[in-house]
Order: structure tokens, then C-alpha cells, then sequence
């Protein structure tokens, strides 16, 4: 009997103008965590989507505990016995969460045997869920249960997970490495993408590095360093982000008793809201995905006007301004959705830059768009960020994630804002590139600019903020030097009841 669970050899799959896989070949052993790292348009996706069955390999081939492995769809995956759960949820928010389960399998049996089977299943994997629960109710992190248990229910043999810590406080994280170690002992092989390289180390017992397509090494990731890892995706070191030396100046964006009623059925209101930001500070505001972090963002470039409470930019009232008029005025914003919100799937990267920067880069005359200086200006953004794409008439849906997070994130910097309010920076971007964001942001810091950072990367907010706050159920703790605070305490801020107060450590 082999120890091989999943062996890959030499899949290949190309795109007009890429070659998203080449040659790949790599082997997945029964019962264990193996990691899948590159950077952003490294041919990962490509590679678990052939795996599923969601897309066919040009060439090479998959044998699947020694039999051929060719899906032709994600049902064909499933029955073999490979499940996965994606970065982005699949759930229908008006449905509960037994509904959303049964949607998800080939033959789902009755609903009250079901609803049976999901407490049992949850329960067992540390993973409690109540199957009669509306989705829009749940946190990002009971949402990410639902997928887990919708998988678990078909007994998979191979989990493929993709960015599944992207929206865990750091109390959640530990709840779901514990069922992942559950699930290894019991023989279920995981296959297991991130960027973030010390969950990696700390998880993961080896190792695939893709870079450009090609598979160009593997490693035992808990004999590695963090970056050693980032530096094989890359092919070449980089710099850590450094903050500048610098003296904060006068306040610039004054939020008093900022409150926003709920928006649709499963948005979240926002309550009382109140803070100060300087020029040349970085403020932090972190929390689980759905406490109000895209409605704040939105009441603060004005997408949502305010209608209780005030937003004023460099001493003037702008709470009746929409969002034209606050970019203007120097408030620009990068709202976490980047496909759809922050970027048109459909226009080219061209077409992108003129939707926010046509006014602040005069790329307009007369009510005319002067297409040449709108190429010139995607083209920059493009140099300056290492965009990987064609050219700038490329749409935008054509790029990688982390290829369109940094368009966007440098489409916003490059028009040297006077306050910045960016919503989940470096979400789905490798190392070297979360790097470069992180410290494009303190360079425009450190000319000047004030600028909000929501993330739900806490490494990323201690990296770079000077003052972090949490949001909770649209409410936000008062902003904190980040000297005072540590991971634990942060943990509990976000995920604890609204109002609470954490001890501050004695110096």
C-alpha cells in the first residue's frame, strides 16, 4: 500500500499571454498538512482548480490513491473524495445554516436527519454550529464553519483550504488549527494555501513552492524560517518594512458620534464613533469581518452620508459630501472588495484609474478623457507596484487577486492623498508584496498624509500602526498606542463584548 495519496506529474495549463502552470509535479502523502506557497499569480489557484476539478490541465497527469484522477467538474472531485473550501464563501445569506449545507452535497438527506448530523459533526471538530441559524447572522468566522462542515460531511479524504485564516481573530485561528490536527490524525490528507508564513511553520508538515508557474522546491516548513519561505517564492530577498522618524501634525480627518443605521438586511449599523487622526499618523482599526469595517469605510469617503454625528477633513464639515467631493478635497479610499467595489471587473486597468483618479491626475478636459494621460498614469501605477499583467488595457477581472490589490492599493497612493482610508491592504497578497504595500503606506505617512488602516491581519497593524482600535458590533474601543497592547489583549477586544475594557500594561 503507498503512502501517496494525491501524486501530480507535470500539469500544465496556459492562458492566452501566461503560463499558469508548467510542469508541475508534486506528491500529497495520506494524513498529511501539506502547504501550496507563491506569490500572487505564482499558479496556484490554476493548480487546486485542476485538482477539483473546475479546470482541465492542457497536460500531466493525477492519480488519486493510485487511480487516475482526470474530474471533469467539482461533483466528479467530490465523489473521489476532495473537498474545498474557498477564500471566498459561497453562502446565501437569507438562508439558515442546515439550508446552505444541503446546497452543497450531491444527495443530502432529510432536513431533520441533517440538522442532526451538522451538530454531531460540529460538535466533534470543535467547530459548534446551531443548523437552524440565519447565515446573515454569523460571524466571518461561523460562516468559515458552515463551509468546513459542509465538507466534512461527505467524509473527504483530500481538504483543499485556501486562505482559511483570512478572517479569524487569533482565538478562532487556534479552534480551527485544532480540528485540522484532528482531521490529519484521523488520515485525512489537507492541502493548505497562505501567505501567512508563520501559520505555515507552525501547522504545515511540508511544503510546495510555486513561483512563475513551476514548482522550484519544497521544504519542511518547521525547519525554515518565515522568510527564508517568502525569499524561495520570490527567488531574491527583500525589505522589511521601516518606519520613518517623524513628528505627527495637526489633525486632519475629526470624527465625532459617527453613527449609521443598518444598510440592506445583514449589514452592520455603526455606533457613536469617535476618533482624532493626525497628519503622518497610521491608525489601526481591526475586528472579525462583519462589524462594521465596509460600513465605516464607506461613511468615511462618503458612499454612506452621515446622518448622525459629524466627519470633518482638515477643519471643515464634509458629512453631507459624497464621495467625489471628499476626493477632492484630499480624503481618497480603498474599500476591501477590490472586484466590483474598488475596481470595474469589465474596464481595463486604464478605464480603472479614471473612475477615481480622473479629477486629482487631470485626466480629463472639457468633459473629455485624455486617454493618453489616462495609459500614462495606469502605467505608472502599474511599474511602481509590480503589477504582474500585459499592459493597461488588460480588465481588471483578468488579473490575479493579489495582481488587482495592488493596482488598487497604487492607484489610491499615487495620488498623494491627504488622508487615506484603505480597508484590508495586502488581503491575498504574498509576502514580498504585503511588504511593499505596508511600506508604501509609511512612506505616505511620512509625508504627511493621515491615513486609517482596517485589517484583519493583526501582524500587519502592529507592523505599521501607531494607534490600534477595535471594532465590534459597529462600535469602536478608543484608540490605543500599540506600544500598550499585545496579541492577546488585541484578540479579546475583537472578539469580546462591545465596551469592554481591556487592562492596560504597566510600563
Amino acid at each position: 500500500m503507498s503512502d501517496t495519496l494525491l501524486s501530480i506529474r507535470g500539469l500544465t495549463k496556459a492562458y492566452p499571454g501566461v503560463v499558469a502552470n508548467d510542469d508541475v509535479s508534486f506528491d500529497i502523502q495520506k494524513g498529511e498538512i501539506h502547504a501550496l506557497l507563491g506569490e500572487n499569480g505564482a499558479g496556484k489557484s490554476t493548480l487546486v482548480k485542476m485538482i477539483y476539478g473546475l479546470v482541465a490541465p492542457d497536460k500531466g497527469d493525477m492519480s488519486f490513491d493510485g487511480a487516475t484522477h482526470a474530474p471533469s467538474k467539482p461533483s466528479e472531485a467530490r465523489q473521489a473524495g476532495v473537498a474545498m473550501v474557498f477564500q471566498h464563501f459561497s453562502l446565501f445569506d437569507a438562508l439558515n445554516v442546515a439550508e446552505n449545507v444541503a446546497l452543497g452535497m450531491e444527495n443530502p438527506p432529510a432536513p431533520r436527519d441533517l440538522a442532526k448530523r451538522i451538530r454531531e459533526v460540529s460538535e466533534l471538530y470543535g467547530l459548534p454550529l446551531d443548523p437552524a441559524r440565519m447565515v446573515g447572522t454569523l460571524s466571518a468566522g461561523e460562516r468559515q464553519r458552515v463551509e468546513i462542515i459542509r465538507c466534512l460531511l461527505q467524509d473527504p479524504r483530500l481538504l483543499i483550504m485556501d486562505e482559511p485564516t483570512s478572517v479569524l481573530t487569533p482565538q478562532e485561528v487556534e479552534i480551527l488549527f485544532e480540528t485540522l490536527r484532528k482531521l490529519k490524525a484521523e488520515g485525512t490528507s489537507i492541502l493548505y494555501i497562505s501567505h501567512k508564513l508563520e501559520e505555515i511553520r507552525a501547522l504545515c508538515d511540508h511544503a510546495t513552492i510555486l513561483r512563475h508557474g513551476k514548482n522550484v522546491g519544497t521544504c519542511i516548513p518547521a525547519d525554515s524560517t518565515a522568510r527564508e519561505m517568502a525569499e524561495m517564492m520570490v527567488g531574491s530577498s527583500f525589505a522589511t518594512p521601516a518606519a520613518h522618524d517623524r513628528d505627527l501634525g495637526d489633525v486632519l480627518l475629526d470624527v465625532t458620534g459617527l453613527s449609521l443605521p443598518q444598510q440592506g438586511d445583514f449589514g452592520t449599523p455603526l455606533r457613536d464613533i469617535s476618533f482624532q487622526l493626525r497628519a503622518g499618523e497610521v491608525l489601526g482599526f481591526g475586528g472579525v469581518a462583519g462589524n462594521g469595517q465596509d460600513e465605516l469605510l464607506m461613511a468615511l469617503s462618503g458612499e454612506y452620508l452621515t446622518e448622525a454625528g459629524s466627519v470633518a477633513l482638515k477643519g471643515a464639515d464634509v458629512s453631507r459630501h459624497g464621495p467625489s467631493a471628499r476626493r477632492n478635497a484630499g480624503l481618497l479610499s480603498a474599500p476591501e472588495e477590490r472586484l466590483g467595489h474598488a475596481a470595474a471587473p469589465d474596464m481595463s486597468l486604464t478605464e480603472n484609474g479614471v473612475l477615481t483618479a480622473a479629477d486629482r491626475q487631470n485626466l480629463t478636459s472639457n468633459g473629455l478623457i485624455n486617454w493618453g494621460k489616462a495609459q500614462d498614469f495606469a502605467e505608472t501605477v502599474i511599474k511602481a507596484f509590480d503589477v504582474r499583467t500585459p499592459g493597461p488595457h488588460v480588465a481588471a477581472r483578468a488579473l490575479s487577486g493579489g495582481n488587482l490589490q495592488k493596482y488598487v492599493v497604487g492607484r489610491e497612493i499615487l495620488q498623494d492623498p491627504e488622508v487615506l482610508v484603505i480597508n484590508q491592504p495586502t488581503w491575498g497578497v504574498d509576502a514580498a508584496a504585503a511588504a511593499s504595500i505596508r511600506q508604501a503606506l509609511l512612506d505616505l505617512a511620512a509625508k504627511g498624509a493621515a491615513i486609517v488602516v482596517i485589517s484583519q491581519d493583526l501582524d500587519e497593524l502592529m507592523e505599521i500602526s501607531d494607534r490600534f482600535g477595535a471594532l465590534n458590533e459597529g462600535r469602536l474601543s478608543a484608540p490605543r498606542p500599540v506600544t500598550e497592547l499585545d496579541m492577546e489583549q488585541i484578540g479579546l477586544m475583537m472578539g469580546g463584548a462591545h465596551g469592554m475594557e481591556v487592562a492596560h500594561v504597566e510600563h
